[in-house]
């Protein structure tokens, strides 16, 4: 098992790793697409990546909700992943929402 030191650097490891693909993703996607679909697939790659979940209840430490879910998912059904799901969709769906809000916003800056 992890001491704190070890989570702490694999923690940063795996936010660091994070931030260069959001990074890397947006400067792939603003040359060859708009800014409503960049932003739309940024929001919901940046949510899918730095969302946090208890891997198990009774859990002081925290793990990327993606990758709990998947774990809970396929070792214990979907009743197990329930608990990793409900954040990663309220926080997708608050990106997306973000993402279009902004995006319509610039536009309509961009008309006026």
């Amino acid at each position: 098992m992890l001491d704190q030191t070890s989570y702490m650097v694999a923690l940063g490891v795996y936010l660091s790793a994070a931030a260069l693909i959001v990074i890397c993703l947006t400067w792939w996607l603003w040359r060859r697409a708009g800014a409503l679909l960049t932003l739309v697939v940024v929001a919901l790659a940046a949510a899918l990546l730095f969302t946090p979940a208890f891997p198990r209840p009774g859990v002081d430490t925290m793990a990327p909700a993606t990758i709990v879910a998947a774990f809970q998912y396929f070792t214990g059904g979907y009743e197990a992943a329930v608990h990793a799901l409900r954040p990663l969709l309220v926080i997708c769906g608050a990106a997306l929402a973000l993402a279009i809000l902004v995006g319509i916003l610039a536009l309509r800056r961009r008309r006026l």
